[in-house]
């Protein structure tokens, strides 16, 4: 998306500091992903927000671009714009095109207009995908920096916001790149569901008249409205997530059938071109005795095909997936609990 009509160097006059766009990474500013950090300003949070609030219903996801630059060992987030909702019906939408039209439209009033990513929505943390996983690479083999920022809004709705970012690390991406995800290629590279996506630390900045305009609002706010996070109501919640969580534990039971389904087929296949290898051995053998030559080699391989060894790609993401639940599940059960005890100390006072 990025060709010559956005420049892929940009420097400020009136500052020392260079800008760069991303997919331009400049070695002497000397980063590493390890202390990258990714700055986002407050008002692209809250156009995700609003995003979602308006087009985003139950399990269906919102998506959208994410622009901004890179700053020295910082990936600056200073604005996005959502992808628009469509059906199949609507053939003549070019997706393409409409990101193109939105960034000439921006880069024509002076607003940052590059890539740096995209941003989507999640059910209950359901975000580790094939499609997410695609669409990342995607990103980020076209341009380095790019990151996926991943909104809750179920969390953020009980009273703290949900708002991460995630790459995928450099050895997946190296596996993406070579397309084999067989069993032999995925543990030749040293990979697990622990170490698909790396989360970058985020830092939410707002400029001064927005801090004073939050300062005025909080005073003239109500007292009592802000019972989010004192909320004991946890049953729902908890069951949701322990519902997903057991639905992902029941594809992995079906995968580890396929996959011990595989290595019995190619056991059994071993033994029997064994076998025919013996009885090849024993009858040239005899046929030797007699006097007559031995019988021609034959090709084993196009005799004994290999069964075809199923993708672990799935099931990596299925174990990231469980993870991941299994980490909000702990997260929510260590935060309810603080809130359980202090109700119960709170009644046992006034009682």
């Amino acid at each position: 998306l990025l060709n010559q009509e956005f420049p892929f160097l940009l420097t400020s006059k009136s500052m020392s500091t260079t800008f760069l766009a991303p997919g331009t990474r400049n070695n002497k500013l000397g980063w590493l992903l390890s202390s990258f950090l990714c700055v986002c300003v407050f008002q692209v949070v809250l156009k995700i927000i609003k995003h979602y609030q308006e087009e985003g219903q139950g399990t269906e996801v919102v998506q959208g671009v994410l622009l901004g630059l890179v700053v020295e060992d910082r990936l600056e987030i200073t604005n996005c714009f959502p992808f628009p909702q469509h059906t199949e019906d609507d053939a003549d939408f070019d997706e393409v095109q409409y990101q193109m039209e939105m960034m000439r439209s921006l880069r024509h009033v002076n607003i940052d207009h590059l890539h740096v990513g995209w941003y989507q929505s999640t059910y209950y943390g359901s975000f580790v995908t094939r499609a997410l996983l695609d669409s990342q690479f995607s990103y980020q083999h076209a341009i380095e920096e790019s990151v996926v920022l991943i909104y809750d809004p179920i969390k953020t709705a009980q009273g703290s916001l949900s708002l991460k970012a995630y790459r995928l690390t450099p050895k997946l991406m190296e596996v993406c790149k070579e397309k084999d995800f067989s069993p032999e290629a995925l543990k030749k590279a040293n990979i697990t569901f622990e170490y698909m996506f790396e989360e970058v630390p985020i830092v939410i900045k707002n400029s001064h008249l927005i801090n004073v305009l939050m300062w005025e609002l909080e005073k003239k706010s109500a007292v009592a409205d802000k019972h989010e996070l004192l909320s004991l109501a946890s049953s729902n919640h908890l069951g949701k997530n322990l519902q997903l969580l057991m639905d992902r534990v029941d594809e992995m039971s079906q995968d580890i059938v396929k996959y011990n389904t595989y290595m019995r087929n190619t056991s059994k296949q071993q033994q029997q071109k064994h076998q025919y290898q013996q009885r090849r051995q024993q009858e040239n053998m005899q046929r030797q005795s007699r006097g007559e030559p031995p019988l021609p080699e034959e090709d084993l391989s196009k005799l004994f095909k290999p069964p075809q060894p199923p993708a672990r790609m799935d099931s990596l993401l299925i174990a990231g997936q469980i993870n991941t639940y299994c980490q909000n599940i702990k997260e929510f059960t260590a935060q309810n609990l603080g809130k359980l005890f202090m109700a119960q100390a709170l009644q046992e006072y006034n009682n």
